[in-house]
């Protein structure tokens, strides 16, 4: 049986953009929190999240923000990525768990309720989206496929679809089918014809391609002892990126390979070996704890970005095979086990060649990285091991590596995502 992925990391991973003004509109309340200077943001910046709020931050350490939506009962709120117009962008808020602690999580997640909004960086409004003629109780977003149109998962009685609605929510269409299994880790092509996306089925982890109303599918990868997850397509729309679990070997989803697959399903590649790719990461203690897949991810000029596991290596989190998974973690905390740690390295899908970008005695754990659109810096997340995370930035050759912030009180920051530029 397929142990199931961190689903708190497909909202993480969301690739959302879409357009639209809807009605309800709110003021965010916005926290400005004084950077190294008073200048203003820098062209360059990005979404972090830390002790479940948002805030965006300049790759110079100016302009830090955290926002504090004022809308009642929503108890998290997480980003995706912006609108064409760059300013706006969508949030996922979930409202409370209902059922208090000490259910399955497959149990109560996908019970909770949850909205969409669109948020405006220049006016700090919030509107709320896909509100008409609502399927369920769980929405989250999966990907805008036009200014009119986007997808989203959609959960009734624990059984999760897509559909593809119009921003408000009316009208909605089946892009999959109830029942083929749990479809996430949706991303749209350069030319924004195609869909890729992988679906949790009963026969394994899938890799496919659509059109982008859900018709004329392509299998990219698919094999019942391998868990294929996540994808993202390369600058020229020719290869989808995604990472290759062996699930059963490994239920913890510790380390993965990096492939890559042609969109029309004529060719796949493994271009690691060994799992030597960190994709569960796990991170803090007992007091402060975080997880989620750790992507890898596509530079500007088609090369690949990952977090390379040192020989040997072991997190301080163990997983706990037999337990009943409550937490959607289940995890103990075994820092006296632990050891290693990962660099980030530059891969060239063409010839193989791996390039490390950070190297560090002794060892931390380096993840969660992308380069910037302009393609000058990366930005990436650094852990010791037991410790919580800190959002680190470099040059794109990785040079040059400083911390930024450690978040809310030095208690972590993760999850860091670019805004576009100009």
């Amino acid at each position: 049986m397929l142990h199931p992925v961190h689903r708190r990391d497909f909202l993480q991973c969301v690739t959302l953009t879409a357009g639209a003004a809807m009605t309800g509109v709110f003021s965010t309340g916005c926290r400005t929190v004084p950077g190294p200077t008073n200048r203003a943001p820098a062209p360059r910046r990005f979404f972090f999240t830390s002790q479940g709020k948002t805030a965006i931050l300049g790759s110079d350490g100016a302009g830090l923000r955290y926002f504090n939506f004022a809308v009642a009962g929503q108890a998290t709120w997480q980003p995706g990525p912006f609108l064409s117009d760059g300013h706006r962008v969508i949030f996922l808020s979930m409202e409370p768990r209902r059922d208090g602690p000490g259910r399955p999580f497959e149990e109560f997640y996908t019970q909770t309720p949850t909205h969409l909004w669109i948020y405006d960086l220049e006016q700090d409004t919030l509107q709320e989206i896909a509100n008409k003629e609502r399927l369920a109780v769980f929405y989250t977003p999966a990907l805008r496929v036009s200014d009119s149109r986007i997808l989203v998962q959609v959960v009734r009685n624990k059984v999760g679809q897509i559909f593809s609605m119009n921003l408000d929510g009316t009208d909605a269409r089946e892009f999959t089918r109830a029942g083929e299994g749990l479809p996430y880790g949706l991303s749209l092509s350069p030319d924004g014809q195609r869909v890729a996306f992988h679906l949790a089925s009963p026969q394994g982890y899938q890799v496919w391609t659509s059109d982008a109303d859900g018709s004329q599918r392509i299998k990219v990868a698919a094999h019942p002892d391998h868990l294929y997850f996540g994808t993202s397509w390369s600058p020229d729309g020719q290869w989808i990126l995604y990472q290759d679990c062996h699930f059963r070997n490994d239920p913890g989803h510790e380390g993965a390979d990096i492939c890559i697959g042609r969109a029309d399903g004529s060719e796949h590649r493994v271009l690691t070996e060994g799992q030597s790719h960190w994709f569960a990461a796990t991170y803090g203690n007992p007091q402060n704890r975080g997880s989620g897949s750790n992507m890898a991810a596509w530079t500007q000029d088609g090369q690949i970005l990952y977090s390379r596991k040192l020989p040997g290596s072991k997190v301080a989190w163990e997983y706990q095979v037999n337990r009943p998974d409550t937490d959607h973690f289940n995890r103990d905390f075994k820092p006296e086990l632990a050891h290693g740690g990962t660099e980030i390295c530059r891969l060239n899908p063409h010839n193989g060649a791996v390039i490390p970008l950070t190297r560090n005695d002794p060892s931390v754990w380096d993840f969660r990285m992308s380069e910037s659109p302009d393609g000058k810096e990366i930005v990436f997340c650094r852990a010791d091991t037991g410790d919580v995370p800190s959002i680190w930035i470099m040059d794109r050759n990785g040079r040059n590596p400083r911390r930024l912030t450690r978040g809310l009180g030095g208690k972590g920051a993760d999850h860091p995502r670019w805004l576009p530029i100009g």
